[in-house]
């Protein structure tokens, strides 16, 4: 007699796995992405992830004019097989329509933002910017800890409309100044006493 598995993994479909699947299947992990048809589980976070992500959370709220929100962790829908999910999201209020949501369009995000973790740099590098960019988003960071001072460095892109790239605008260490998507002034050198 063969004793039975400790957990029965959902066997994914010929085509890959589809938005709707992410958005019914019971008992995924907190945090599940689908990208490319394929199910991604977060790992656990490390503490630079999440302090980086409380500081920019709590700043952008601060600075964001009324006709736009920032949410941390929510999926965004880009077509049927890609469903990542942004650390953090600046999007139009507009979209906010459910206390129940559990996803937002690509169409209404104006800033995707992705901390970089050992266990996802490569999509938080290479696949979801450039899922982000044929979706239409505007603007994207990507934060990675430095090698000298484990502070945060944060690398903004802006969207090339005609070729559906990310152009880097510029890089910051200390303060994050900017005036698009809007005016913008983030301490990250204040990263320390979080």
């Amino acid at each position: 007699m063969t004793a039975e598995p400790a957990h029965h993994w959902p066997v994914p479909p010929q085509d890959g796995y589809t938005v709707d699947d992410l958005l019914t299947l019971p008992d995924l992990p907190p945090h599940t992405e689908l990208i490319d048809g394929s199910l991604v589980f977060g790992s656990p976070q490390r503490e630079f992830h999440t302090t980086v992500m409380f500081l920019l959370e709590r700043d952008l709220r601060a600075m964001a004019p009324a006709e736009f929100r920032v949410r941390r962790e929510m999926v965004v829908l880009i077509d049927k097989h890609n469903a990542p999910e942004p650390d953090i999201s600046v999007l139009r209020a507009g979209a906010v329509c459910s206390p129940e949501a559990t996803y937002y369009q690509a169409r209404d995000v104006l800033l995707a933002v992705e901390v970089i973790s050992p266990s996802s740099e490569s999509r938080d590098r290479d696949t979801k910017p450039h899922k982000y960019a044929l979706a239409g988003i505007p603007h994207f960071w990507l934060v990675e800890m430095s090698a000298f001072d484990r502070r945060p460095i944060v690398h903004v892109f802006e969207l090339d409309a005609k070729t559906r790239t990310y152009a880097p605008t510029g890089v910051y260490q200390d303060t994050l100044k900017l005036t698009s998507p809007f005016d913008i002034d983030i301490d990250l050198a204040g990263f320390d006493r979080l």
